[in-house]
């Protein structure tokens, strides 16, 4: 067969594919949360993986869809296998993702997808015995629509707590543009053709700073109760963190409470997330239709109010607000997205901590006029009348000596960002104690 011929081939299995599509769409959720259409499984085999239904669904790892991928606007990521690794914050017995096409501007068809236990650290490789085929809602093809995302089916495969899990999706048509997580902290593979299942890691040649499509991974649970979400922008996405080294403060975080169960403190049994984009505002969104880097508003019911089975969000929001914003911000207006925030969290039941607004002398967006927003932001996150606890960050990392600055061992050298010690102490300082109970209610 000449290579035309087989390109022919593949395509008219694609279309076949995306022409079934069209008659059985079911149960496919847009990015914003509401209901659109997926390809169903239409008579193919379901999952013999199906897990047995013990333990709680908890989130393990997530990313927040943060825009466009520069250079994907037209081929997106068509004929080759991406491979992304992401770091469990807790172990389960069964797993399933959830894959996003926020940013497309045609439907995402993905033909075959597979998670796989890392056979070591900084490598594509899996461990052999771990490699899982994922399907969605019983089909091993899923159409996720211009906007929409998606949720596997569950998977039985043991997720080692803190161990490296890899996803791997396989599209081999043009999609258009890729949603993307720009600044991952970790080295994910690209490889062409469909590896979705290859275990020894040696076709994917390319590497890549970024998380692609997938948005989630969840877990069947015995060893947590819950899920804390760390929601914020890049003090959270831990963009001056070193490279896959999990040293973002919600990884510390996470290392934490898990520390403190196993020496039997008193303590919940919470998974830990991060939603955290690099830049993002509470009130501000970036440019283009979805907007890229969408506000903090705006992407909370997805990023926050639809993972699963969230107990408690950790909020650290504004100070981008406060410096990319032309005119002096307005701390009302912060302060009323900031609680606006906490209502939508209490009427889930979500207990909210939120942290005060780090110093940023140095910076070379600081001005005395930042600072003043900065200092009347926290003088109310302080008092209580934002938030049902406070971690102060603030506090934690600023200059004893000059409290508009950060701590020199704390600041990664641009008077903004923490070092990985500062990031540590970021996670050092929030009070295990306070991620019990629920949202007060509401009279």
């Amino acid at each position: 067969m000449t290579k035309r011929h087989g390109y022919a081939l593949l395509s008219a299995i694609v279309a076949l594919i995306v022409g079934l599509s069209t008659a059985i769409y079911v149960g496919v959720t847009a990015d914003d949360g509401t209901t659109t259409n997926a390809l169903a499984g239409g008579g193919l085999p379901h999952n013999p993986a199906a897990p047995a239904s013990t333990g709680t669904w908890v989130g393990a790892w997530s990313a927040s869809p943060g825009g466009a991928e520069p250079g994907t606007e037209v081929e997106g990521m068509a004929g080759r296998s991406v491979r992304n690794v992401v770091h469990a914050s807790v172990g389960g017995t069964s797993a399933r993702i959830t894959l996003s096409n926020l940013y497309g501007q045609s439907a995402l068809t993905i033909t075959h997808a597979s998670i796989a236990v890392a056979a070591a650290s900084d490598t594509a490789a899996a461990n052999a015995e771990t490699m899982r085929r994922l399907t969605f809602n019983g089909g091993t093809a899923v159409v996720i629509p211009a906007g929409g995302q998606v949720l596997s089916d569950a998977v039985r495969i043991v997720v080692p707590q803190g161990g490296d899990i890899l996803v791997t999706t396989y599209s081999p048509t043009a999609s258009g543009p890729v949603t993307f997580h720009q600044h991952a902290r970790q080295i994910s593979y690209v490889g062409q053709g469909d590896l979705t299942e290859d275990v020894t890691g040696t076709g994917y040649t390319e590497q890549t700073p970024y998380w692609r499509y997938l948005t989630a991974l969840d877990v069947l649970s015995n060893d947590a109760g819950g899920t804390v979400v760390a929601f914020g922008d890049s003090l959270t996405d831990g963009i001056t963190s070193t490279q896959g080294a999990d040293h973002r403060w919600p990884d510390v975080l996470s290392d934490r409470l898990r520390s403190a169960v196993a020496s039997g403190q008193d303590v919940p049994r919470y998974s830990v997330i991060n939603q955290g984009i690099s830049g993002n505002q509470v009130l501000a969104n970036g440019l283009g239709r979805p907007a890229d880097n969408q506000s903090g508003l705006l992407r909370y019911s997805r990023d926050v109010l639809s993972r699963t089975n969230v107990k408690v969000v950790v909020i650290d929001l504004g100070v981008n607000d406060i410096l990319r914003n032309p005119r002096l911000a307005d701390p009302d207006k912060i302060l009323t997205g900031l609680r606006t925030l906490v209502r939508q969290a209490h009427a889930r039941g979500i207990k909210v901590i939120g942290a005060t607004l780090m110093p940023f002398q140095g910076h070379r967006g600081y001005t005395p006029a930042r600072e003043a927003v900065r200092e009347q932001v926290n003088a109310e996150i302080r008092a209580g009348r934002v938030y049902d606890a406070v971690v102060d960050f603030d506090q934690a990392l600023r200059d004893p000596y000059n409290p508009r600055r950060l701590r020199s061992d704390y600041d990664s050298g641009d008077h903004l960002h923490p070092s990985d010690k500062g990031y540590a102490r970021m996670a050092q300082a929030v009070d295990l104690d306070e991620l019990k109970g629920a949202a007060p209610a509401e009279l």
